[in-house]
């Protein structure tokens, strides 16, 4: 298995704040990994260290078979912070930043319209930065970062402000990245996105890694809930096995915390046989965000 990033015990403070704790993890060469975490959880840091922005106070980083600011040209970046030139053209744009990496003029505006077309964003190649819409304008910075067809890209906050047509079509584009051979890492603190995109996760809270492993292994550290509907006695479920809680949601409905580990239809087959009057039930996975909370400690996410 090809490892395209690997950090071993990386640690960076700043001053008497230490914003990144003994990390360690590694993403596969081809896959989509997400980097998750709240604001302020250290993704932001570990990120520039990755790219050889700043060093790490201690630890060891390995990008591409070598360090952050050697392989630069083979990787691409989408910072949080978006920045353009107001009054550059969207293709000029592209073709500069372009130019950073090596590429040369002809090739990189050939690149960059065919880009901007599939974005859906043929009509404004030729429109300053400044006239088009946010949502636009993140496109751009986004084609511009990838414009040098990079092994390695890094989005971080890549959904910030976007609708949900744009997010979907920013979604569907990381897919066609990762089936075209290149490695992704995002950055994001929302569940959904790398719900659907990753094959793993890694989730940082205050500087220090709380999981790494496949979305699946990450719900399973939340608990399954049973959702019941009949005349039920709440007291009697209580004391079935592999119940850990009961809770009424409304009129002849309660929802059944599980004790980590149950299997819901073993927990509904006992409900059954004791001679319950259940007239609907439904078995609720943890969804990705369930998991974070449980995983970071934060109930209030």
């Amino acid at each position: 298995m090809s490892i395209a990033l690997k950090l071993e015990g990386v640690s960076k403070t700043y001053n008497d704040f230490q914003a990144v704790k003994n990390l360690s993890f590694s993403v596969k060469t081809g896959s989509i990994c997400g980097f998750l975490g709240h604001n302020g959880a250290g993704k932001t840091s570990t990120l520039r260290m990755i790219l050889g922005l700043t060093a790490p106070t201690a630890g060891h980083i390995e990008v591409l078979g070598s360090t952050g600011q050697k392989v630069l040209d083979r990787i691409g970046f989408l910072p949080e912070e978006r920045g353009l030139y107001r009054k550059m053209k969207a293709i000029d744009t592209i073709v500069f930043f372009a130019g950073l990496k090596g590429i040369k003029a002809s090739v990189a505006r050939a690149r960059g319209i065919e880009l901007l077309e599939a974005q859906g964003l043929g009509p404004f190649i030729y429109k300053q930065v400044g006239t088009l819409s946010k949502g636009m304008q993140q496109k751009v910075q986004l084609i511009s970062a990838l414009v040098h067809k990079p092994e390695f890209v890094i989005l971080d906050e890549p959904f910030s402000g976007l609708d949900p047509v744009n997010q979907q079509g920013l979604e569907n584009l990381i897919k066609s990245l990762a089936h075209e051979g290149a490695t992704v890492l995002f950055s994001t603190h929302i569940m959904q996105h790398a719900e659907r995109l990753c094959e793993n996760i890694v989730m940082l809270t205050k500087g220090e890694k709380v999981f790494e492993g496949t979305v699946k292994e990450a719900r399973a550290k939340a608990p399954r809930f049973l959702e019941l509907e009949g005349s039920l006695n709440a007291l009697q479920i209580a004391t079935v096995v592999g119940i850990k809680s009961i809770f009424n949601t409304g009129p002849d409905h309660y929802s059944c915390e599980l004790d980590m580990g149950a299997n819901p239809l073993d927990v509904l087959k006992i409900l059954l046989k004791s001679g319950l009057d259940i007239q609907g039930f439904e078995a609720k996975e943890p969804s990705l965000h369930e998991a974070f909370m449980v995983l970071t400690g934060d109930h209030n996410a």
